[in-house]
């Protein structure tokens, strides 16, 4: 019963999400523009909660994430909240309740990590709380921009539990062992400003310029070869798993794949010739 219970809901779902998407209807708890050519915005709308994280959100967040990624017209995509919270944690009110059970059983929050698997770059645009399932959000993107008053943290165990998104694997790469064990199990929120003398963003603006300077960036990503934008993406992410030899040797053959694209043939002529290249993906 239960089983047929959960695929009769994810039918309803999926038939919901297609609708919105054919027919241009809005989602409840994001909202989805195109700030620039080549550029998808995913903006998470939930004020009156500082955009806490919850699983209808998460599910539209994730629709709208593999919309743009088989978009042929897309080449980058910026997730960004309001001044006041990029996302300021889990739904609390959605998890108190739960038992082992139910969580382990069904695979709670599981699908929080799809962004991960998205092949198009990424940029989290992080004005004001980024907390516990906000931090892991921003830190599954590809590039991290902040607002200069975010306040980045994991303080899951003041909650009598831990990181469950990705916080306790993915800050320790970011930041080192050290420093994301003492952040974790002491809870304490760290500032933009540390967060980027510790490398986990790339670069700090002002609260009010922070999203125009994503969408930038986004835009001059998607003028590139959109097989050599994919191509350094995996890249980068599947050697940063490997040992360096074996990563080396990964990149070459990726490298060597791209001399097959007539993108590779177009952007070396248009150097040669001084003109702008007009890459087609192919």
């Amino acid at each position: 019963m239960y089983a047929r219970n959960v695929r009769t809901a994810a039918r309803r779902l999926h038939f919901h999400l297609r609708a919105m998407s054919t027919t241009g209807g809005s989602y409840e708890h994001i909202i989805v523009s195109k700030p620039a050519s080549g550029v998808r915005q995913v903006t998470l709308n939930r004020p009156k909660a500082l955009n806490a994280l919850c699983t209808p959100l998460i599910v539209e967040l994730n629709h709208a994430l593999e919309s743009a990624n088989g978009d042929d017209e897309i080449g980058a995509i910026v997730i960004t909240g309001s001044e006041k919270a990029f996302a300021a944690g889990a739904d609390i009110k959605e998890m108190k309740d739960k038992t082992f059970a139910e969580v382990y059983g069904r695979d709670f929050i599981e699908n929080w990590s799809d962004q991960s698997r998205i092949k198009k770059p990424i940029i989290a645009a992080v004005n004001g709380f980024a907390l516990g399932g906000g931090c892991e959000l921003a830190m599954m993107a590809d590039i991290i921009y902040a607002g200069e008053k975010a306040v980045f943290g994991q303080p899951e165990i003041k909650l009598g539990v831990i990181p469950g998104a990705g916080g306790t694997q993915r800050l320790p790469l970011l930041i080192g062992k050290a420093r994301a064990a003492e952040l974790i199990l002491t809870g304490r929120n760290f500032s933009a400003a540390e967060a980027l003398q510790w490398g986990l963003v790339s670069q700090v603006f002002p609260a009010d310029k922070l999203v125009d300077e994503a969408v930038k960036t986004a835009a001059q990503i998607a003028e590139y070869s959109p097989l050599a934008v994919k191509a350094a993406k995996e890249c980068i992410n599947e050697g940063y798993q490997m040992p360096l030899e074996q990563g080396l040797r990964y990149e070459r053959r990726v490298f060597h794949s791209l001399f097959g694209s007539k993108d590779q043939k177009e952007g070396m002529a248009a150097f040669a010739e001084k003109r702008k290249p007009d890459f087609k993906g192919e």
